[in-house]
């Protein structure tokens, strides 16, 4: 393997050292899905980006992600942060929309910024479609928790914005924190849903700025709790504008993660409705860390 380029960043974060972790591999058209691999297991993040070339087919850059497990058609953090990376590493200039061609399909990737400099990267995901509607009791007893501690004015359900989640409520975060996923019987659960994923999220928060707190459970993308889960907050923002979850038909919210694994993240959800579809967009902070090279 030539050597090439990689950067680390820190995705949905608002200090260094907080936020998703994820590597950006430049150059990477010429590895193997077994080499792609192989590099995210050696990085040992949630995620690793491998941005095929510095040419631009189709309008977008060409890109894969890989979790420890396998590669996944769309990720959130993964896009915001590589997005980050190509207009830092590649264009090295400010650009108002970065698109990327994920599995997916294209993903584009807005700035904003701040005296110069980038500072909240926002993502149009594709629109939010919903699948089974799953059985509290049983979701419950995933979580290790009792099913009263789930919000039973809204259901437990698949919705996807690009990777579909099991979006969870609950009443307290009190409950949130009480989780102890139980392996086995999650395990036996996702064998037979469209979604790997569980989401849990409640109306109460560590901080009084924001309205919503979230966990990720993904063991079967080999990561046992996500620090900032974009993709699952954008089906967060699909699912409660669909439920009018604060009987309201917009969504504009600060949703925060990881604080329970201590990686604190931020990630800020809209969503609206139009002529019967959800349209979804998650914004974050990219903070850049640090800059190698593969040997």
């Amino acid at each position: 393997m030539n050597a090439r380029i990689f950067h680390i960043v820190d995705v949905f974060a608002e200090t260094k050292f907080t936020g998703n972790q994820l590597a950006v591999c430049l150059n990477a058209g010429d590895l193997t899905d077994e080499q792609m691999q192989s590099i995210d297991k050696e990085m040992h993040f949630s995620a690793t980006t491998f941005i095929a070339s510095e040419n631009q087919p189709n309008g977008g850059y060409d890109v894969r992600i890989f979790t420890p497990q396998d590669d996944v058609p769309f990720a959130g953090h993964p896009a915001l942060g590589t997005a980050y990376v190509i207009k830092r590493g590649i264009l090295q200039e400010p650009v108002e929309q970065v698109i990327l061609n994920l599995t997916v399909g294209q993903i584009p990737v807005t700035f904003t910024y701040d005296g110069g400099e980038a500072d909240i990267l926002w993502m149009q995901q594709k629109e939010a479609t919903f699948g089974q509607q799953l059985d509290p009791k049983n979701m419950a007893e995933v979580l290790g928790l009792k099913p009263a501690d789930l919000d039973e004015r809204f259901p437990v359900e698949e919705v996807s914005t690009g990777l579909p989640h099991i979006v969870v409520p609950l009443k307290t975060l009190k409950r949130v924190r009480r989780i102890q996923v139980a392996r086995d019987k999650y395990f036996a659960l996702i064998e037979q849903q469209w979604a790997k994923s569980i989401l849990v999220f409640c109306p109460e928060t560590y901080q009084p700025q924001n309205q919503v707190n979230v966990r990720v459970f993904a063991a079967y993308y080999a990561v046992p709790e996500d620090p900032a889960t974009g993709s699952g907050n954008g089906c967060l923002a699909g699912y409660l504008l669909k439920h009018h979850y604060w009987g309201s038909n917009q969504i504009d919210v600060r949703s925060e993660q990881g604080y329970e694994i201590d990686r604190p993240s931020l990630l800020l959800l809209q969503a609206q409705e139009s002529d019967g579809q959800i349209a979804v967009a998650v914004g974050g902070k990219v903070i850049p860390i640090a800059k190698g090279e593969f040997i």
